[in-house]
């Protein structure tokens, strides 16, 4: 039975990406900051919930010793963040030009872009071990550099191209090792994050991301691609 860890999985895209292998018969390993009724709803013997602050490097090493010799035949980094007001008196807006926060910027690429990078190092042997290894992390086609004709969303655009930019380095580094590594755009989906007035639903994004991940082999390693199956450009 093979089997899928994927961060994030307390809800929304993550918690959707979780249902639908559990009903494909898989194995899931959910990885979160918390619990959710989401979780506790498809609880069942093939589900794993494994809870830890997924920016604290020592909890992550400590949940790489417990799945120590665990096949993993897919890493899903779904876990992330876009921060969109500032702790600033009055709360502007740190998407535009003009209202860095430090701290918020930090905060966004350490679960966007420190968290994929270290987890991936931390369970590279699980994923050695399986037949078709893959490392997919849920990007954005706003970390794509030539889609950009709008400006503005500077830290989770910085983070999600810097994301990228490391999907493409391991598609190189772990080739070797057999391992697929992708940067994956679900869409623009209704989430928290994405927004009531966004174009996909939840089942929509996750039927057609998983289609993809299924489908994924060599030849697909270092791309960005999209939900339904399209390559992006970078």
């Amino acid at each position: 039975m093979p089997t899928l860890l994927i961060t994030g999985a307390n809800r929304g895209l993550g918690l959707g990406l979780a249902g639908a292998y559990l009903a494909d018969g898989w194995k899931v390993i959910a990885l979160n900051r918390q619990h959710s009724d989401g979780l506790r709803a498809l609880a069942c013997d093939d589900l794993d919930v494994l809870t830890c602050d997924l920016t604290d490097d020592g909890q992550l090493a400590g949940v790489a010793d417990r799945l120590s010799g665990r096949t993993i035949d897919v890493l899903v980094n779904n876990a992330g963040r876009m921060a969109k007001r500032s702790t600033a008196p009055g709360g502007e807006s740190v998407q535009g030009f003009g209202h860095f926060d430090r701290g918020l910027w930090r905060a966004v690429f350490d679960i966007n872009l420190f968290t994929p990078m270290r987890l991936c190092e931390l369970l590279v042997e699980n994923v050695a071990r399986a037949e078709n290894g893959r490392m997919v992390t849920i990007s954005s086609m706003l970390g794509s550099m030539a889609l950009n004709e709008s400006g503005g969303i500077y830290a989770y655009r910085a983070s999600k191209a810097g994301v990228n930019a490391i999907m493409k380095s391991m598609s190189i580094d772990l080739r070797d090792r057999g391992i697929t590594a992708v940067a994956l755009h679900p869409g623009w989906v209704r989430t928290d994050m994405g927004g009531r007035g966004a174009d996909l639903d939840i089942e929509t994004s996750v039927a057609g991301m998983k289609r993809v991940i299924d489908g994924l082999d060599a030849r697909d390693s270092g791309r960005l691609l999209s939900w339904d199956g399209t390559e992006m450009p970078w």
